[in-house]
């Protein structure tokens, strides 16, 4: 098969993906929310362990429009979304491509339970819209779509799947293979299910849970096996996130990694912004979800290997 039979063989998939993309902001326009751009190359980038970028004399390529769009919160927008290109070195396998479609939103004035509402009724929405009913079928498995959907703590998901509890064992690295090689896979395959409650050593740029320091208002929804979305009541405090990200950069720094500079103006910026919640979802990978589809490469039109 040459290239251009493997395009046309793409055909219906990517008309599906266009019914998605066009009923995803519709949803989001129906809610109140206002569709923004931001730049795709920056020097100004979050400074995150385990995720390297791929640089130009420019800037760099972002993977994640979060370093623009936080400041637009501070700035008095109250509800934003964002559907576009997003980049990542060294990603590649079924589910991940190094340039990816991402769908980010953020809420002023709210928390990651509200995210976790927004991500049931988008998904139940994108798929009545173009299948009905509240069940689906992803690779063999049907899966009920019925909400509300279970919200399964870290700490007790890690107690049922892995055996241990990671808050009286603080051990990052442990965690980040017990949870890709235990807890996920043991996660119920015909139910969506969030993680809620990280462990505040995986915090990212999530807040601590009140009352509850060792804990972060993190989630992440799980659907068919897919990682979906990931999301946080955000962290409005400076101090703190400048701390977060140095630290970012002494462990990049330990792992032979590049450190990154530190976004001067996006940490001024959290002075000024209200308490939210913002969420990333996999746009590639919601779409295979909903076209039953096994690999990313058949929901794309070009993957790297085909330019």
């Amino acid at each position: 098969m040459d290239d251009l039979d493997r395009l046309s063989g793409k055909r219906e998939r990517l008309s599906q993906r266009d019914l998605i993309q066009r009923a995803a902001r519709s949803f989001f326009h129906d809610r109140g929310f206002l569709e923004v751009s931001t730049p795709l190359l920056s020097f100004s980038v979050i400074p995150e362990e385990h995720i390297d970028l791929l640089e130009s004399e420019a800037g760099f390529l972002l993977p994640s429009p979060e370093v623009h769009m936080k400041p637009l919160l501070a700035s008095g927008f109250e509800r934003i979304f964002q559907i576009g290109p997003r980049y990542r070195r060294g990603e590649r396998g079924a589910q991940h491509l190094p340039e990816f479609t991402l769908l980010e939103w953020y809420r002023a004035h709210a928390d990651y339970q509200s995210l976790a509402t927004d991500s049931e009724e988008l998904v139940l929405f994108l798929h009545r819209s173009s299948s009905g009913g509240s069940s689906l079928t992803y690779q063999g498995t049907r899966i009920d779509l019925l909400r509300p959907w279970p919200r399964l703590t870290v700490r007790t998901a890690f107690r049922m799947h892995a055996g241990w509890d990671p808050w009286e064992d603080r051990d990052p690295e442990r965690f980040e293979w017990d949870f890709a090689e235990k807890v996920i896979p043991g996660l119920d395959p015909q139910r969506p299910v969030f993680l809620v409650d990280f462990p505040a050593y995986e915090a990212s740029l999530a807040r601590r849970k009140p009352g509850d320091p060792e804990t972060a208002e993190r989630i992440e929804l799980f659907i068919g096996g897919l990682e979906l979305a990931n999301g946080f009541s955000e962290l409005v405090d400076p101090q703190e996130q400048r701390m977060r990200f140095e630290r970012a950069n002494e462990k990049r720094r330990s792992l032979g990694r590049t450190g990154y500079p530190l976004p001067q103006k996006f940490l001024e910026s959290l002075r000024r912004m209200p308490p939210s919640a913002g969420i990333a979802l996999g746009f590639d990978r919601l779409v295979m979800l909903l076209t039953d589809s096994a690999c990313i490469d058949q929901v794309v039109a070009f993957a790297p290997e085909d330019l």
